[in-house]
């Protein structure tokens, strides 16, 4: 009888896999005398493992380096054509999807901007499947080869029983009437690559923690600041979920009782103040018929020429952007804010120093002195690369495994 809880071999293996696997990704090149000194594994296990990564064309020899009195020690890497990603950013503008390798080096994107259809689900998923096709035409890619599609969407992500095989995934966001929503089965009525979905706040702050501003902290806050305003929590490295996925809503907190009408709903919102819909919106003065970074640039403008509505307007948005930072200070403790999303990274270089002040002028003195508030480093298209992240954590995580394909059909539609 095999006892609870105890590991077989197979899971050993994999956890070996796993792991030599995850520090060559992140920390690669390497010899395998490194490994072995980084990861504690026995110089025969990591021989046995890399030798395992290498038939399996996971990993590849990338040069080498001179050792002490002996044989020049072979660095190993990731290959990073053996398998491709795809990210999806379903934004408040446009469906943006993109075809990376495994050192997520984008290798094809296809933006649609959203119709006058806006939202509407059965629009969104036909252009996210229309862009998928795209990519992975433009490019030749086998599907045979993509580990997973990764998609970052606008609200709650609830993941279902049948969340393996992309079925049981349901979003609930009440700012694009959004209830319910089936798209992981509508989504597999298209497509059999494996899904994976996720908050679009979540995914860019995977990938700024990761790639970009958040490396090497342990707690830390990522705000992707674009249309509406939301934030991914970082607690002990890991993202911080909530009891039903929804942690991290911070564009819906309050920072005006009884204020502004926010796209949820309710009033008073932290988005309703400094959304780059809202800032545009009470700005006023947006040249007639532009798109919403035309009007957020045009605000920039203004303000940067000194017109006083504009510069009043923006320094406003600076001071409630500061406290509400104060708040997740206060709140959460974290090492590290940081600043992302296109109206974020627009926005950050004339705002930050005011939102630093702000924030250090409303939250308690000790936690706001251990931590920095820094831009994103990732670019306007960092929730497309998070949303690649997501096959690729579990494709890390089982030690380089292949997806099953196997499972389960969506229901035909009746």
């Amino acid at each position: 009888m095999t006892l609870r809880g105890k590991q077989t071999v197979r899971d050993l293996r994999r956890g070996s896999r796993s792991t030599l696997l995850r520090r060559l990704y992140f920390d690669g090149p390497l010899s395998r005398q490194e490994l072995g000194r980084i990861t504690g594994l026995s110089a025969g296990s990591v021989s046995n493992v890399t030798g395992e990564l290498l038939a399996d064309g996971l990993v590849e020899e990338c040069g080498s380096v001179e050792s002490d009195g002996g044989r020049p020690r072979i660095l190993l890497q990731v290959t990073p054509g053996r398998a491709h990603l795809v990210g999806v950013d379903v934004g408040e503008t446009q469906v943006r999807v993109a075809l990376f390798d495994l050192a997520l080096t984008e290798l094809a994107a296809s933006d649609h901007p959203l119709s006058d259809k806006g939202h509407d689900v059965d629009h969104v998923v036909e252009l996210i499947l229309t862009g998928l096709a795209e990519v992975l035409a433009r490019t030749g890619t086998d599907p045979q080869t993509v580990l997973g599609v990764g998609v970052g969407v606008p609200g709650i992500v609830e993941q279902g029983a049948a969340a393996e095989h992309g079925l049981g995934i349901v979003v609930h966001s009440q700012t694009v009437d959004w209830d319910a929503v089936p798209l992981g089965r509508l989504l597999r009525a298209g497509t059999d690559l494996p899904l994976f979905v996720d908050n679009g706040a979540k995914t860019l702050g995977q990938a700024e923690m990761w790639f970009g501003a958040g490396q090497g902290a342990l707690h830390a806050v990522v705000a992707l600041f674009g249309s509406g305003v939301g934030a991914c929590v970082i607690a002990d490295g890991a993202r911080f979920r909530g009891a039903t996925s929804s942690a991290g809503e911070w564009g819906h907190t309050k920072v005006h009782v009884g204020g502004r009408l926010c796209r949820c709903g309710s009033r008073g919102c932290l988005e309703a103040y400094v959304g780059a819909e809202a800032l545009v919106e009470r700005w006023g003065a947006a040249p007639a018929g532009s798109s919403e970074k035309a009007g957020l640039a045009a605000l920039l403008a203004a303000a940067e020429s000194g017109e006083d509505a504009a510069v009043e307007l923006l320094d406003e948005a600076a001071e409630y952007l500061g406290a509400a930072i104060a708040d997740l200070v206060n709140l959460f403790n974290p090492e590290r804010i940081v600043i992302g999303g296109w109206a974020g990274l627009m926005l950050g270089p004339r705002l930050l120093p005011a939102v630093r002040d702000a924030a250090t002028a409303y939250a308690l003195r000790f936690p706001r002195a251990q931590t920095s508030i820094e831009l994103g480093r990732l670019g306007p298209d960092a929730v497309t690369v998070g949303a690649a992240t997501l096959p690729l954590s579990q494709f890390l995580d089982s030690g380089g495994e292949f997806p099953d394909r196997s499972g389960p059909a969506a229901p035909a539609a009746s």
